[in-house]
């Protein structure tokens, strides 16, 4: 425990306000609860009550949500290769982070929720599980879960380490307390040298961070993605295709708006939807449907059918192959201020990529990709629109495109390797 007077009085004021605000985050389940359902289940976990103790060694992974939990399968992947002997524990904040990760890893790899960053929650949890090392995906900043990993003598690294200039404002408030955990933390893994400086500013020593790449570009492409894609062309029928993945609820009307302009131009063109948040999932299907068009959803016809003009993408972990499906993909979350999600996947199947301005998340890939000529990234709906239309009248265009993204996948890999190394010094001797 640390004798820092000045560490323990901030770590007193930050640890009361939160037990003061703790009723809350039961309002906050129930109310995403009757949204997501699945909220309503496993509250024992978020507050660090468990039936059973495993017995160690324990090697802990942390990535809140679906983006984290895919960046992360590569290395998961090469853990369980390498070391068989070490029993993972993968943690999430949500639902749908821990449905993926199930759907990946099924019952080989132990999950749970993380709990919420109370003194007393984190002391169990890390009590319960005696992780060997906690490995924390991107951006998890919880000061009292570092503080925690730092008191039960738990070495803990940021993996994949990203920091926008946004996030880092947003830890303004907090950011003597913060800079305190940063410290303590093993090592820094920065995707960027940008991301690094940023951590440093943040409060990390600059001994800490390491810039190892970013472990999306070790993406690993499905084996049949050929095949996969080939049998959904078969039940579309030979038209143009194009993907809305990883929308949000306000750029829902905007890609209604686009498809009804592109289809009087492709009268037989289809979109191939895929909502952000499964809470979405119908709701989009009817909005679809309302808009004069025949919808068919993953779920219930399994491939879009010849007169269908949306396909519904209501199930999680095959976006990446759905990509492979389409002649163009535009990525959400970059209509509005959400700040993107993740262009690699389109890039690594081969798909042209149109994006809108919004992508905080994700500033050095999509400059990269937008150097390479692998996207287009432009301004508003509109130009969304016109970029959609110019990519399906142009084969020769989208191939340029499909091409120079797989070059950059392909020659940004690496960061995977180089994370392997850095952790070996952390795990436990093989048996």
């Amino acid at each position: 425990m640390s004798t820092d007077p000045i560490e323990r009085l901030m770590r007193g004021l930050y640890s009361v306000a939160l037990y003061l605000l703790a009723p809350i985050t039961v309002y906050h389940l129930i109310w995403r609860g009757l949204r997501q359902p699945s909220y309503f289940l496993r509250w024992q976990e978020r507050y660090a009550f468990y039936a059973e103790r495993p017995e160690p060694p324990t090697l802990w992974l942390h990535a809140v949500s679906v983006g984290e939990v895919n960046a992360a399968v590569p290395l998961v992947n090469a853990l369980r290769r390498t070391r068989p002997d070490l029993r993972l524990l993968v943690t999430t904040i949500t639902p749908t982070g821990s449905e993926r990760v199930q759907s990946l890893w099924g019952k080989s790899v132990s999950h749970v929720y993380l709990p919420y960053d109370l003194p007393g929650a984190v002391g169990r949890f890390l009590a319960n599980y005696r992780p060997h090392a906690a490995l924390i995906m991107e951006t998890e900043l919880w000061p009292n879960l570092l503080f925690g990993c730092r008191d039960h003598g738990i070495p803990a690294v940021i993996l994949n380490a990203r920091l926008s200039e946004r996030s880092l404002r947003g830890y303004r408030v907090l950011a003597p307390l913060v800079a305190r955990a940063l410290r303590t933390v093993r090592t820094v893994a920065a995707q960027s040298h940008a991301d690094g400086e940023r951590f440093v500013r943040l409060g990390a020593r600059a001994e800490q961070v390491v810039e190892v790449g970013n472990l999306k570009f070790d993406v690993t492409v499905p084996e049949n993605l050929a095949e996969f894609a080939a049998q959904c062309r078969r039940h579309a029928g030979a038209r143009p295709v194009w993907i809305a993945a990883s929308t949000h609820e306000d750029e829902e009307m905007a890609v209604i708006a686009i498809h009804r302009r592109l289809r009087a131009i492709f009268p037989d063109l289809l979109l191939l939807w895929a909502p952000r948040h499964p809470e979405r999932f119908r709701m989009v299907a009817d909005t679809a449907r309302t808009a004069g068009w025949q919808v068919s959803t993953r779920s219930r016809t399994q491939w879009p059918q010849p007169d269908d003009a949306v396909f519904v993408i209501d199930t999680l972990g095959e976006l990446m192959s759905f990509y492979a499906c389409a002649d163009v993909a535009f990525v959400g979350g970059s209509l509005q201020a959400i700040g993107g999600h993740n262009l690699l996947e389109p890039a690594a199947t081969g798909t042209a990529i149109v994006t809108g301005p919004h992508l905080h998340n994700f500033v050095e890939i999509a400059q990269r990709l937008q150097d390479a000529g692998a996207v287009r990234v432009v301004d508003d709906a509109e130009a969304v629109r016109e970029a959609l239309e110019e990519l399906l009248a142009d084969p020769q265009a989208r191939e340029r495109m499909a091409a120079a993204g797989r070059a950059l996948v392909e020659t940004g890999r690496g960061a995977l390797a180089r994370t392997m190394a850095l952790l070996q010094p952390l795990l436990p001797p093989a048996p």
